[in-house]
């Protein structure tokens, strides 16, 4: 079995988002369509362990982003 960290997690959130797979408003539950089922449970477990909800928006847990303009 595979230990996901919260840093994991954040990391595969930030990379659906920037393929389009996933929008910052939808459900963090949705996450689990792209990470194995397997593993839910514990990816749920520590989500859970900081403060995340599953019906929190994937944008509450990837890192904020800064827009430089050219």
């Amino acid at each position: 079995m595979t230990r996901y960290t919260i840093e994991d997690i954040k990391d595969e959130a930030l990379h659906l988002v920037e393929q389009g797979k996933l929008g910052k408003q939808q459900r963090i539950y949705t996450l689990c369509q792209y990470l194995p089922s397997g593993e839910w449970r514990c990816i749920e477990t520590e989500l859970e362990r900081n403060d995340f909800l599953l019906r929190d928006c994937i944008g509450d847990i990837i890192p904020a982003q800064d827009w430089n303009n050219d």
